[in-house]
């Protein structure tokens, strides 16, 4: 049986063949993750729009990637970039706005610490490096000359560990779903 690695992988070729079907797969595996991205730097009215951009320049992008196994750091990517866009856009629209930014809402408050709290529940050896990650943008090679690990062992920690947290964020949203 295909772990979800490999059934991610087999996912994108097919996308990269045209297959839409495929692609939407792939957003419901990953969507969670880009959500939680967005939402560590951005107001959450920004959120779905950045989620929405992620995925829009990935589909445009997606025949570039050479290694479908890669494709969860890739849109990880993809995401950290959009965010960073936006978070751009918003910068010089409050330089030439003299009206101050809203302050965060409780229930926004509340997400990105639900968020934050997912991250931190993960085990320390897969915490730190999805940190670094998620959180501060970093690539595995500056991860690796952070925290002194091996890029393998940093591989393997964001590998395990993204797919961790992809999986808690997830059976999350779903729970705060059926109480709606």
């Amino acid at each position: 049986m295909p772990d979800a690695a490999d059934d991610a992988a087999r996912l994108v070729r097919k996308a990269q063949k045209g297959d839409r079907s495929a692609f939407g797969r792939l957003y419901h595996r990953y969507a969670g993750m880009v959500h939680a991205i967005a939402l560590s730097s951005l107001p959450s009215d920004e959120i779905a729009d950045a989620v929405q951009e992620t995925f829009l320049r990935a589909l445009r992008r997606l025949r570039t990637l050479r290694q479908a196994e890669a494709f969860g750091g890739w849109i990880s990517s993809i995401a950290r970039n959009v965010v960073r866009d936006v978070a751009r856009r918003r910068s010089l629209l409050r330089q030439e706005d003299d009206e101050p930014l809203q302050q965060a809402t409780q229930e926004q408050e509340i997400e990105a610490n639900a968020a934050l709290r997912v991250i931190e529940s993960l085990p320390k050896a897969y915490r730190s490096t999805v940190t670094l990650r998620v959180v501060q943008g970093m690539t595995g090679p500056e991860i690796a000359d952070r925290t002194g690990l091996s890029a393998g062992s940093v591989r393997v920690n964001l590998h395990r560990g993204m797919r961790l947290l992809r999986e808690r964020l997830e059976a999350a949203v779903q729970k705060q779903h059926s109480r709606a």
